[in-house]
């Protein structure tokens, strides 16, 4: 689907790492370029023709985010510098003035070290307790075990709405109609849901949610957070400086903006928002339902073709995601990514960031295999034919 609009396909490569980063279309640059070449200025900071403009499509920007999340305000919108910062933003600015000692934080062990280090950082401040949600045998989360693991203690949950090692599509609705009924609030991390699912934030009752641009067709160094308003009119930045303060003082008094420019302290990164804001529409005029779809399609075309390879293991088979995880008997992960480079083939090798997971599954590493809706089954023939080679782990050594 589209792979017109991808300069970089013409090359040759073939890029199954969208897990990490996707691929930009050329609309990305011509609408960065635009923002450079023709009005280049500091958004809400000019009362000039420029920077009116850029502040305009800035906040433009903001706007579409929300329509793609079905938010009730743009002020429940801010942006960060990717799913990372906005998760920390969350955990230091709201959590650590409503949590106390004692107080239980529920994970999962598939997490991303950025669902995990905040937690564990806070943890130690305020002496929590973390505890962690059971995988079934799939590793994937069933609420069964979401129940089992909520106690009187638990006061949040934050977990990937979908996993970057397994690709499990997680029950968020069920597990936070649960979490709300006990009082309890939840932190999605969307990194791996948004750019590939309908994410309705008030269909699905979400209180926070983080994600990145870069992982659905948007630049580096762009992320958003999502609250609800009545939870964001509590939150404390932790960046401080120009744009964010209402007034202050020598003696140190100081009024800080509301939402939510009280969490985009200095300049942003303008060209990169309002180029998201292009990548936005042209996510939503290609359709979500319809990426998903050509996804899943995709993924059982890739599985039944692995499946004739008697030497791959394939970890989640049946996840309703792009990802498939993998291993090849007798070749280490890594060496085997990199011997599909020689076919300009990309992969992601390692533990993805998910380290706690190794642990959990007693496989240190893997090599994931992630779709997007610029793959294509010819790319993933070619796949196969790579990792068919008669004389694989020879040319390896």
């Amino acid at each position: 689907m589209h792979r017109e609009d991808f300069n970089i396909l013409n090359s040759g490569i073939i890029y199954f790492d969208n897990g990490a980063t996707t691929l930009k279309p050329k609309l990305l640059g011509e609408a960065i370029a635009d923002y450079y070449d023709n009005y280049s200025s500091n958004a809400h900071r000019g009362d000039y023709a420029l920077s009116i403009k850029a502040s305009q499509k800035y906040e433009e920007s903001r706007y579409l985010v929300k329509d793609l999340l079905n938010a009730r305000k743009a002020s429940e919108i801010a942006f960060t510098s990717g799913s990372t910062d906005s998760i920390n933003k969350i955990v230091f600015g709201y959590f650590a003035n409503k949590l106390k000692e004692g107080d239980e934080v529920l994970l999962t062990k598939s997490e991303h070290a950025s669902n995990l280090l905040p937690w564990f950082e806070l943890a130690d401040r305020l002496k929590l307790k973390i505890s962690y949600i059971e995988l079934d045998d799939n590793h994937e989360v069933l609420m069964e075990n979401v129940e089992k693991a909520i106690t009187p203690k638990t006061k949040v949950i934050s977990i990937a709405h979908v996993s970057n090692v397994v690709g499990d599509v997680r029950p968020i609705k069920e597990i936070i109609k649960l979490a709300h009924s006990k009082g309890i609030l939840v932190l999605v991390d969307g990194a791996q849901s948004v750019p590939h699912l309908k994410v309705d934030v008030q269909d699905l009752d979400i209180d926070f949610l983080a994600f990145s641009a870069h992982k659905m067709c948007g630049p580096t160094g762009v992320g958003v957070l999502y609250g609800k308003e009545e939870l964001l009119n509590d939150i404390e930045p932790i960046i401080f400086g120009g744009g964010m303060n209402a007034d202050f003082s020598t003696d140190g008094t100081r009024i800080y903006k509301t939402m939510p420019d009280r969490l985009e302290a200095g300049t942003p990164n303008i060209a990169g928002v309002i180029g998201f804001g292009y990548i936005i529409k042209y996510l939503m005029d290609i359709g979500f339902d319809n990426i998903h779809e050509y996804e899943m399609e995709l993924k059982k075309y890739l599985v039944d073709r692995l499946k004739e390879i008697p030497q791959v293991t394939i970890y989640n088979a049946h996840s309703r995601s792009g990802i498939v995880t993998i291993n090849y008997d007798g070749i280490f992960p890594q060496d085997l990514s990199i011997y599909l480079d020689k076919f300009n083939i990309c992969t992601r090798a390692g533990n993805h960031c998910a380290k706690i997971l190794k642990d959990e599954i007693h496989i240190k590493n893997t090599c994931r295999i992630s779709l997007y809706f610029y793959n294509s089954k010819e790319e993933i023939d070619k796949l196969i034919e790579a990792l068919k080679n008669p004389n694989i782990k020879e040319e390896i050594i």
